[in-house]
C-alpha cells in the first residue's frame, strides 16, 4: 500500500476469473457502495485515488483490474487494450466486483453505485443495465465504441459529467445520449462543465486537469450518490 493510501489491493473471485481489485473503506468503517470502473489506462494510480477520495468521502469503493494485469505504456497500446477488451467478461467483472460489495459487512444498503471515467464511463452504464444491484451511474465523460447497453433494462438512475470541449464526446453527443436515456424512462442529469477538457477531472494529466471544475464536478457527482444511496 502507497504511503497515505486507505485502500488495499485485494483479489475478487474465484477460479478462473479471479481478478486484482483494489478496495477502500471509510474511517468510520461502513458506508455505501461504489465500483470504480477505470479508463483506458487500466487500474492506475489515479483510479486508486478516485477510491481513496470516495473513501474519505464515506463511501466504501472497489476498482477492479478489467486489463487482468495488463498495464499500457502509451495511448496507442492502451487503445488497443480499450478495442479489444471483451465486453461480456468485463461486464461479468464487475458483477463479480458489485457482489463482493454486497457481501462485505462494511457496506451500507442492497444496492451499490458504478462511477467510471472514459472508457468506464461507458462500462458503468453497460452493467447497470444488466445488474439491477446497480441503482446508481455516474458516467465521466464515458465513451467506448463497443459498447451498446441496453437502455430498456436499466433500473438506475444517472449523472453524467462531460466537457464543453471535449474531442471524443462533444457535448452534443453527451445531450444524446441524455435524451436516449429519457427516452427509455431513466431518470438522468447530466452537466456540461464550461471551459474544459476530456479527462478534466484526471489530476495525473497536467495537460487537461482543471482543479476549480474537477472540484465542482465532485461536489455535483458525491451529492447525487449520497441522495441516490442514501
Amino acid at each position: 500500500m502507497a504511503a497515505g493510501r486507505l485502500g488495499r489491493d485485494i483479489k475478487l473471485g474465484e477460479g478462473d476469473g479471479v481478478l486484482d481489485a483494489y478496495f477502500a473503506v471509510p474511517a468510520s468503517g461502513h458506508g455505501p457502495g461504489v465500483v470504480v470502473v477505470q479508463e483506458w489506462w487500466g487500474l492506475v494510480d489515479n483510479i486508486r485515488d478516485v477510491c481513496d477520495r470516495l473513501a474519505r468521502e464515506g463511501f466504501v469503493a472497489v476498482a477492479p483490474d478489467l486489463y487482468r494485469g495488463e498495464r499500457p505504456s502509451d495511448p496507442a497500446e492502451a487503445s488497443r487494450l480499450m478495442l479489444g477488451l471483451e465486453i461480456v467478461r468485463a461486464c461479468a467483472d464487475l458483477a463479480v466486483a458489485v457482489e463482493a460489495l454486497l457481501n462485505h459487512q462494511a457496506v451500507d444498503g442492497a444496492r451499490v453505485a458504478s462511477l467510471g471515467f472514459c472508457m468506464g464511463g461507458q462500462l458503468a452504464l453497460a452493467a447497470a443495465c444488466e445488474d439491477r444491484r446497480i441503482g446508481a451511474v455516474v458516467d465521466c465523460y464515458g465513451i467506448h465504441p463497443h459498447v451498446t447497453p441496453d437502455f430498456s433494462q436499466l433500473g438506475a438512475a444517472v449523472f453524467g459529467v462531460f466537457a464543453e470541449n471535449d474531442e471524443h464526446i462533444t457535448p452534443e453527443r453527451a445531450r444524446e445520449l441524455e435524451s436516449q436515456l429519457r427516452a427509455a424512462g431513466a431518470r438522468a442529469w447530466f452537466n456540461i462543465y464550461v471551459g474544459v477538457q476530456h479527462a478534466f477531472m484526471n489530476d495525473s494529466r497536467p495537460d487537461v486537469y482543471d482543479a476549480p471544475t474537477a472540484a465542482e464536478a465532485w461536489h455535483d457527482l458525491l451529492s447525487f450518490l449520497r441522495a441516490e444511496l442514501g
